[in-house]
């Protein structure tokens, strides 16, 4: 009998030698028949190069150029001062006018509207630039890091993502795990409560929390979390490389900080802005920070953004916007008292030496407190000035009860020595500070850098001293190159000339575009026309501070620069620009509109997220109704929907009383209360009737009947902060008093689902919105 053990087959299978040269599809070793007789093989995982560093982005919201010590400032900030004195400061760098571009451009090395978010994500209106969220062409710094074998952490504050995806139905394609981070804890949104976060999220999931502890403080928490990320992750792969982001929620609004850091800082700013402005131009020429013949601009005088002298203001005005400042300072000194923890824990762990560490800023100071400040920031853009209600509330600046922010003339003073604010194209929107530390990567120690560089810089900059490329393409896309310049030829050497030698700006149409040491730049008015009339010219080479406009001097350099404004935008996506009329934000996807259609909430569901939340009531008529069955003894919280900041709920007070509160914002309640119920089954309630274009009058509902009514402010915009929750009132609440009673004081007894039913808009809000603005705003095409 022949040997065909060589080729024998049966059926599909074959047998005997042949076998040795089967596999399976995308294998790399030998399958035989058993596994004595195969080969093994393993994909490879990314490995980072011999000797990869860590690194670390330290990003603070709305700090501007003046407001470190080593830039300036009467602010203690030894941490950050003996990171800049172990490494380098650089004294002309930028970021763009505002929040959510920059972190943009921080992540991806291109302009901000190229990578989709072209201005805050709080839109949606339909435009590449302006997508509000990271373009699925566009690779991502921790996406690249991580592809080639680096951890990837982050906390803190994200804001690039839409916000009618931040909700638990997500999508979540641009939230922070998916666009590159192994680990994330911090919030979604553009800003949050220090003291009581409205809404945290770690990895992908919402945190569901009832009460804060004592004392919590969110820029604590950030580096808790931060340093934990760490050693879990070297604890299991010490050799692993990591970066982590850490992007502070402080300094922006609202301003909050720890009662021991306000103390610290009594009395400090009694001299008002003028006089700490001038001390912080004078250190800044004392230190270095300022060449020799660069000149203070003069305090803020262009309309709607002037800023009124410090002795012309009465004295109860400036008792309490030296009360707001003094609580901001507090705010700058818990950053760098948190920095200096997280630097300190990386030197325990002997990790600090070869770790980059980078610390800068997300734009210049703000001006959103306007001229007087307020201790109501989410409603204060929306019902106006009150200062005698925020002057009552002085002691109670800084804590929980309130949400304030600063007049701009302490952020004209934070932008020391330059002109305006955040949110504009001059150079106090965009000038921040910027160090950078590697001791083991040979950096030098305690020298500075005047060499322009913009943030879109820094992710090539990282990416090269790391010994990587980025990546090419995602998910099978080509990916946008990066076009920002690598700042590695000035960090070596003070002398190299500057890597980036144009860049383009725009932010809610403010305009500038810089090339080679000059600037052209328009300080826009809304519902005007986009002309070259409103250029600017200057030669910053001999002039800063933008103090001498050149442009009937230069008129070719003006044409030229306007060009150069004009190519670049539509390179980078900048058109279609903000004309002003609002319609930008009013233009939502038609899937949205399923958000202002009635909404049942069923007790035990987690807090609806905030912009969710904000649909069903958002300048229009509402009204909700929550069954209950009550029993004797029975109190608590139906409905809730805010915050300390402004909002409304629903209760059952002792004795079975039913009450409907609201919440102005400003710490004044409106509380409308019914008779007490009689045991059994209720249906509560509340309506709220837009009798005017601002105004609702609130209702409360027993049983399908008004039992008392009162008139309150309309909220919009950002309030209520808090989403809508059932069955308590969590976090920051509704009711203070009732907070510090019973906590988030829960419903006792029984309650069936809520319902929302959207109403009418406001009287003056024609349902055909959108096609007015579209018609005023066509003229300024």
């Amino acid at each position: 009998m022949a040997d065909d053990t060589d080729g024998a087959h049966d059926g599909d299978v074959t047998y005997g030698a042949e076998a040795a040269r089967r596999s399976y599809p995308g294998f790399g070793g030998r399958v035989g028949r058993t596994v004595a007789g195969s080969e093994p093989w393993w994909p490879p995982r990314p490995e980072p190069p011999a000797g990869a560093p860590n690194i670390v982005v330290v990003l603070v919201d709305d700090l501007g150029y003046a407001d470190l010590g080593c830039y300036g400032s009467e602010v203690s900030t030894p941490n950050v001062d003996a990171l800049a004195a172990r490494g380098l400061q650089y004294t002309d760098f930028h970021s763009t006018p505002m929040c959510s571009p920059t972190r943009a451009s921080l992540l991806t090395g291109l302009d901000p509207h190229a990578a989709g978010v072209g201005t805050v994500a709080h839109a949606d209106p339909g435009f590449p630039g302006y997508a509000m969220e990271l373009a699925d062409d566009v690779v991502t710094l921790p996406e690249t890091l991580r592809a080639n074998g680096w951890a990837t952490y982050m906390v803190g504050k994200w804001h690039l993502a839409k916000d009618s995806d931040q909700s638990d139905a997500g999508p979540r394609h641009s939230w922070p795990c998916q666009r590159g981070f192994d680990r994330f804890y911090g919030f979604l949104d553009g800003f949050t409560n220090l003291h009581h976060p409205h809404r945290l999220v770690e990895d992908n999931s919402p945190v569901e929390v009832d009460t804060y502890p004592e004392g919590y403080y969110l820029t604590d928490d950030l580096v808790d979390r931060a340093i934990a990320m760490v050693k879990a992750g070297k604890a299991s792969a010490p050799d692993r490389p990591f970066f982590l982001y850490v992007a502070h929620g402080a300094v922006h609004a609202p301003l909050h900080a720890r009662a021991d850091d306000i103390t610290a800082q009594a009395g400090r700013y009694d001299v008002g802005w003028d006089e700490v402005r001038e001390r912080r131009y004078r250190r800044q020429l004392e230190l270095g920070v300022l060449e020799p013949g660069t000149e203070l601009a003069p305090r803020n005088s262009e309309p709607d953004n002037d800023v009124l002298p410090w002795a012309d203001l009465p004295e109860r005005e400036r008792e309490l916007y030296a009360r707001y400042m003094e609580v901001f300072a507090a705010m700058v000194a818990s950053v760098d008292r948190a920095t200096g923890r997280l630097l300190d824990a990386l030197a325990e762990m002997g990790e600090l030496d070869d770790t980059i560490v980078v610390f800068t800023s997300d734009n210049g100071a703000s001006r959103e407190g306007e001229m007087v400040g307020t201790t109501g920031y989410m409603v204060h853009l929306t019902t106006g000035d009150d200062v005698d209600a925020d002057h009552d509330r002085l002691d109670l600046i800084g804590g929980p009860q309130t949400s304030p922010h600063y007049p701009r003339g302490w952020a004209m003073a934070g932008n020391t020595p330059f002109r305006l604010y955040k949110i504009n194209t001059h150079a106090g929107g965009h000038t921040v500070p910027f160090v950078i530390s590697w001791p083991a990567g040979g950096l030098a120690a305690g020298e500075r850098r005047r060499q322009y560089a913009h943030v879109a810089d820094l992710s090539p900059t990282l990416l090269e001293l790391a010994g990587v490329e980025p990546l090419t393409e995602r998910h099978g896309v080509a990916a946008k190159p990066m076009t920002g310049r690598s700042m590695v030829p000035t960090l070596r050497d003070a002398q190299a000339p500057a890597q980036r030698t144009e860049a383009v700006y725009e932010m809610i149409g403010h305009r500038g575009f810089y090339r080679d040491g000059w600037e052209v730049v328009t300080l826009h008015r809304p519902w005007t026309r986009f002309d070259d009339a409103e250029w600017e010219l200057y030669d910053l080479t001999t002039d800063r501070t933008e103090l001498r406009n050149l442009a009937e001097a230069h008129p070719e350099k003006l044409a030229e620069l306007a060009a150069a404004w004009e190519e670049a935008a539509w390179a980078t996506q900048i058109f279609p620009l903000d004309e002003g009329t609002g319609l930008k934000y009013l233009l939502r996807p038609p899937r949205t509109d399923r958000v202002r259609e009635p909404l049942t909430i069923w007790p035990g569901t987690p807090s609806l997220e905030r912009w969710r939340s904000a649909q069903l009531i958002w300048l229009r008529s509402f009204a909700f109704d929550a069954p209950v069955t009550v029993a004797p003894g029975d109190l608590g919280t139906l409905v809730a929907h805010g915050d300390q900041s402004g909002g409304y709920a629903l209760y059952v007070l002792e004795d079975l009383v039913p009450a409907l509160a609201g919440n102005d914002g400003r710490g004044h309640m409106t509380v409308v209360r019914g008779a007490p119920l009689a045991a059994g089954e209720h249906v509560l309630g509340a309506r709220f009737d837009a009798f005017e274009r601002d105004r609702w009058r609130m209702s409360l509902v027993v049983d399908g009947e008004a039992v008392g009514s009162a008139d309150v402010a309309m909220m919009y915009g950002m309030a209520p902060f808090e989403g809508i929750t059932v069955g308590r009132d969590p976090r920051s609440p509704v009711w203070w008093e009732r907070h510090v009673t019973h906590g988030s004081f829960p419903w006792t007894g029984r309650q069936g689902p809520v319902t929302y039913l959207p109403g009418p808009t406001a009287p003056g809000m024609p349902e055909d919105v959108i096609d007015v603005l579209r018609a005023m705003g066509a003229s300024f095409e």
